[in-house]
């Protein structure tokens, strides 16, 4: 319902700011704290710190802070250290598209067996976890790339890859080494960076509309290469930036269609939806907002009724493949989570944060083996077999797409990267009033510019979205007043914060921000404390199936996981590649199958989810990797029956969902649910049984 009225709210062109003043004097003389619910932030000003939209371009309701201004800490660091020593830090050792003989990348008329999309696929993740991690050995091999990039760039403002399409240059593959220019100038300010960018953009303004994004790829995802033009114009101010973004905007895919999408590729999807919300920072016209919430709710309405915040698309989507056993490619997860960390700057809608946080924490983290020295290509929120088999047609891929390997899968075993540093770079934002908000809570340290410009850190402690305590402390070289946003999640009911261990009185509301304003002082805490309640989400148009959640946590069966060691090199997709040397036993892949009953349906009282389901909490795991269902720090326990006639389909995959109720005389039985991020296997949408 939020969704819908935000739909309509966009329509009519209405912008809200709405804020309740809900502390009394005496609270705010005992703690000095101004507290305030804020439903949307108001942009009527800029942050006079970091880097802004200029005009035109309409001004962020949040702005992005540098790279390198968060520490990852808790389970998000873990993940990027595993990252780090898994597949992203050695992935040159693998892929061949990575090999640094004859690369194109490496060549200064862009010439070199391999060289696409790879290499800055790769690298805008591994740079990135590299600055977080101030891994001196990730940034020197960053910088390698960085600086042949830099160093290669033709007369006529071109670089990269030369590779042609139908006569007409393919630009798709700069698209993303812009993004790894701007985190890169952003940590080093290398002065190089932006006079490169400008010659380049002249360039891309010089050719011709009737050769300019005609092919496939970069016709469909235009809207990288505008934001980029948008990030130079930002930082120069020079005009003819607007008309490349105009000329960018008039070629690529039309995203604005009422009813039908200009492709159905489910990346694609997740990342191009939001071109008309990026041209609308010039264009100012609602419609164009409008179209992106329209592309995001067109896609889940006909292959999204499923828990994980994303869509069934395999590959690409089909009408009549709507069950939640059609999955999603780990691309699509990335281009999704980096899609609602910029439209949440850009629109101030903490829906975008919700969606996020859905896929980060419930679809993205299954993706990978726990150690993330392999992954697969698609995952599915009901996924019983995770094999080297071809299950076409049940999925669009023809093909080994279900099994981790790290061999295989070449888009997603480069792209997976930015997933997780991403996460972590956009969970503190600057606001235009010169404070922070806290977007996506996890532990870690942000250090930030506020209040008149002094710098200071805010370190966060927390588990969530395991536990629903964080807590904050300020560290700060003097007294410094400064407005500090605390985001209310969509599923939390009674928030409760306080400052120095005095209670707060502030409307709580789920999904607003509370509004904190004070003259803080160096060691000043903040305790907020998310509440967490069950809650059945029924699936209508999909056999009126449910999903358990727990806070911002979707439940799975908990299935036992049998894994088999294999070779990855003999069960690979048709274009992959790696290196004479790459290693198999040193980089195994796993087949995984189940080792118990996964066919059950629920009983459970769907109005009140307590009375039919105990929350069970466990000691947070000794390796602060909680995503797997050995070290799960929340089970639920739940009742079940067998349903004897859902079983594996011809073609090796989770049968399509019986309709709900389900009768079955089986006996009832006690299930465990646990995570489903950290579920390989897993069923997330139940039939009902009577």
């Amino acid at each position: 319902m939020r969704f819908k009225n935000k739909i309509n709210v966009i329509k009519k062109g209405i912008c809200f700011t709405t804020a309740f003043v809900c502390s009394g004097i005496a609270a705010m003389a005992q703690t000095g704290v101004k507290a305030t619910t804020i439903t949307k932030i108001d942009n009527g000003q800029a942050n006079a710190f970091y880097v802004n939209n200029r005009a035109p371009l309409q001004k962020q309701y949040f702005t992005k802070l540098p790279v390198g201004s968060i520490k990852a800490g808790g389970w998000l660091k873990k993940a990027l250290e595993l990252q780090r020593d898994g597949l992203t830090g050695n992935l040159g050792e693998i892929s061949i598209w990575l090999s640094k003989t004859n690369n194109a990348w490496l060549n200064k008329e862009g010439k070199g067996e391999y060289g696409w999309e790879e290499l800055p696929y790769w690298l805008k993740g591994y740079a990135d976890i590299g600055y977080m991690l101030k891994d001196q050995k990730m940034i020197a091999e960053a910088k390698f790339w960085i600086d042949a990039v830099l160093n290669n760039q033709r007369d006529n403002g071109d670089f990269g890859p030369a590779r042609m399409n139908k006569g007409n240059r393919d630009l798709w593959t700069n698209m993303p080494m812009l993004w790894c220019l701007q985190s890169y100038y952003e940590y080093s300010k290398d002065p190089r960076v932006i006079p490169f960018m400008t010659k380049y953009f002249k360039y891309e303004l010089s050719i011709p509309d009737d050769h300019f994004l005609e092919d496939y790829w970069e016709n469909s995802r235009g809207g990288d290469n505008m934001l980029s033009v948008y990030w130079l114009y930002n930082r120069t101010g020079d005009k003819f930036l607007l008309d490349l973004a105009t000329k960018l905007d008039r070629n690529t895919a039309n995203w604005r269609q009422t009813n039908n999408l200009p492709n159905w590729h489910n990346v694609n999807v997740a990342q191009c939806f939001r071109e008309p919300a990026t041209y609308y920072l010039q264009s100012h016209d609602p419609k164009d907002l409008n179209a992106t919430y329209n592309d995001f709710k067109l896609i889940r309405t006909i292959y999204g009724q499923v828990p994980g915040g994303m869509f069934g698309a395999d590959e690409n989507a089909r009408k009549g493949y709507d069950d939640p056993r059609q999955a999603v490619e780990t691309c699509g997860m990335v281009e999704q989570m980096t899609s609602d960390q910029m439209l949440l700057g850009s629109t101030g809608d903490t829906f975008w944060t919700e969606n996020c946080e859905d896929v980060a924490f419930n679809t993205f983290s299954a993706a990978f083996m726990p150690d993330y020295r392999s992954l697969r290509y698609l995952t599915a929120p009901n996924m019983v077999v995770s094999d080297s088999k071809d299950h076409h047609p049940g999925i669009s891929n023809e093909g080994p797409f279900l099994m981790m390997n790290p061999f295989s899968s070449r888009c997603c075993q480069h792209n997976h990267a930015a997933g997780w540093v991403y996460y972590a770079e956009n969970s503190w934002m600057a606001t235009p009033d010169n404070g922070l908000s806290v977007q996506l809570y996890t532990q870690g340290q942000v250090n930030a510019k506020v209040g008149s410009g002094t710098p200071i850190s805010l370190t966060e402690t927390t588990k969530y979205p395991f536990e629903d305590q964080v807590d904050f402390t300020i560290n700060a070289p003097k007294p410094v007043s400064f407005p500090l946003y605390l985001r209310i999640p969509e599923w939390c009911k009674g928030a409760t914060v306080k400052v120095n261990g005095a209670a707060i009185q502030v409307n709580t509301a789920a999904g607003n921000y509370i509004r904190l304003t004070k003259t803080w002082k160096n060691g000043d805490k903040i305790t907020l404390h998310l509440p967490m309640q069950l809650k059945v989400r029924q699936w209508a148009a999909n056999k009126n199936s449910v999903s358990v959640n727990y806070g911002p946590l979707t439940y799975s069966l908990k299935i036992d996981e049998q894994y088999t060691k294999q070779d990855g090199r003999k069960s690979t997709q048709g274009d992959s590649h790696w290196q004479a040397s790459a290693d198999p036993q040193k980089w195994p892949s796993y087949e995984i199958h189940p080792a118990s009953a996964w066919n059950y349906g629920l009983v459970i009282d769907e109005q009140h989810p307590e009375r039919s389901i105990e929350i069970i909490h466990r000691r947070w795991p000794k390796d602060d990797n909680p995503f797997t269902n050995a070290n799960a720090p929340i089970e639920l326990k739940a009742k079940g029956k067998q349903i004897p006639g859902w079983t594996i389909d011809q073609y090796g995959l989770c049968g399509v969902l019986p309709q709900s109720p389900v009768k079955t005389d089986k006996p009832l039985s006690e299930l465990t649910l646990v995570p489903m991020g950290g579920a390989r296997l897993r069923i997330s949408s139940f039939p009902v049984v009577e």
